[in-house]
């Protein structure tokens, strides 16, 4: 759940900056001098802010991680615990042809664990105290094999591409939208350009435009987890990423949580609210492995 939100979270964030700086700089004018709509300019710049804003974006996650989470990297390993965990990834990493990442242990009760960063090579995997002590190192190895398999897959890349992809019909929306509100509501001249009130509707579209598009990068998300589970099953065994799972699932349950606040933010909850799920639900998981696929 951390790797996609913080992703995400940036993302619109990093949008925002960029629309204001160029606001300010004065070079996202997309009408031509009647006042009409140059679509094509519109989609270009709409291009270059979306894409910019995804690469910065990945760009940025394994810092994000870091500072949000406060998670400590392992530069000497100083017990046991941290000297099984350092090898155990660099064992799966060797397995899944990547470069050896960055180990990561943060503080927080919770039984989760994320893996980020901009390339295969330069990855970050981190696993919270609360996993540590709550699992066997049988089912945290199959946790981190899951989240190896990430890196070595190249979510986060592709993850950035799909955001790119979202993120350009965002802005070129939001920026019609903004125009819309300039002309029709507030009734100002278009040959004068868009106002104050237009650069507002503009923002607003924008960040809510944002979150329902999310719902595309949360699709893209599940279906990355099952592959991720069949990459941890193949890097320490389809047994132990079971018992994994159904660790989660047993945890889940105990704590009696808010089910949008489960473990990695996997839950039962159907209807609209699966839209914006970053995990499938961990019965679909286990039953996926269990069939093999």
């Amino acid at each position: 759940m951390k790797r996609i939100f913080l992703f995400v979270l940036t993302n619109i964030a990093v949008l925002l900056v960029i629309n204001i700086v160029l606001r300010l700089l004065g070079v996202d004018r997309v009408l031509d001098q009647s006042g009409a709509i140059n679509f094509n300019a519109l989609l270009v710049m709409s291009a270059v802010i979306g894409f910019s804003g995804s690469i910065i974006s990945l760009l940025m996650s394994k810092w994000m991680a870091k500072m949000s989470v406060g998670a400590q990297v392992i530069e000497n390993p100083q017990d046991p615990t941290e000297r099984w965990l350092v090898e155990t990834v660099r064992r799966q990493a060797l397995a899944a042809g990547i470069g050896m990442p960055e180990v990561a242990i943060y503080d927080a009760p919770d039984v989760n664990a994320f893996a980020t960063g901009w390339n295969r090579n330069s990855a970050l995997v981190a696993v919270s105290t609360g996993l540590l002590h709550s699992m066997s190192r049988d089912e945290a190895e199959a946790v981190l094999g899951h989240e190896i398999s990430h890196v070595a897959n190249g979510d986060m890349v592709t993850l950035a591409l799909i955001q790119g992809v979202v993120n350009t019909f965002v802005v070129f929306f939001a920026k019609i939208v903004g125009i819309l509100v300039d002309r029709v509501l507030l009734k100002n001249d278009p040959r004068n350009g868009p106002g104050v009130g237009a650069f507002v509707a503009e923002i607003a579209a924008q960040i809510v435009l944002g979150i329902l598009a999310s719902m595309i990068v949360m699709w893209f998300s599940r279906q990355r987890e099952f592959r991720a589970d069949a990459g941890g099953a193949n890097l320490a065994g389809r047994q132990k990423m079971i018992a994994a799972l159904e660790r989660l699932k047993l945890n889940h349950e105990q704590a009696a949580m808010p089910q949008n606040m489960a473990a990695m933010a996997i839950s039962s909850q159907g209807g609209f609210s699966r839209l914006f799920m970053t995990h499938p639900p961990l019965d679909e998981r286990i039953e996926a492995l269990r069939s093999g696929l």
